[in-house]
């Protein structure tokens, strides 16, 4: 596979888990959609390294340690904002993967939590496409 059929297979990818946080989010489980949020930014910015940087994309969760590797190769530096809201999904997807802090998150998050997650994501999902040289 090259550059651009890595990059698409991330999309692919990234597309089906942010359509799953619509789902989980009519299905009113809350923490399931900033996880799966979460997960549809983490795999678009790893789309977008494939491009800027090389098809071999580390193995780490830390959205923003991704995107700084070619922020400086974009038309415009990505903006401060969303390099904070990348450490807030973070948060979720660690919490996420250990058991006893999952129940802690999932009680921490609600509906109003879970929809600003969600409509915040598909914003950043949709800057993140117009990236894409």
């Amino acid at each position: 596979m090259d550059a651009q059929e890595k990059y698409e297979y991330w999309l692919e990818s990234a597309q089906y888990d942010l359509d799953t946080a619509d789902a989980m989010f009519a299905s009113g489980r809350w923490f399931y959609v900033v996880f799966t949020c979460q997960q549809a930014i983490e795999k678009l910015v790893k789309g977008l390294y494939t491009l800027f940087v090389d098809d071999n994309v580390p193995r780490t969760h830390n959205i923003s340690k991704l995107a700084q590797k070619f922020d400086s190769k974009l038309a415009e530096p990505i903006p401060e904002e969303n390099y904070v809201y990348f450490d807030k999904l973070l948060a979720f997807y660690i919490n996420g993967r250990y058991t006893s802090f999952k129940q802690s998150v999932s009680d921490r998050i609600g509906k109003h939590e879970a929809k600003s997650v969600l409509d915040k994501t598909k914003e950043v999902f949709a800057w993140l496409l117009t990236l894409k040289p």
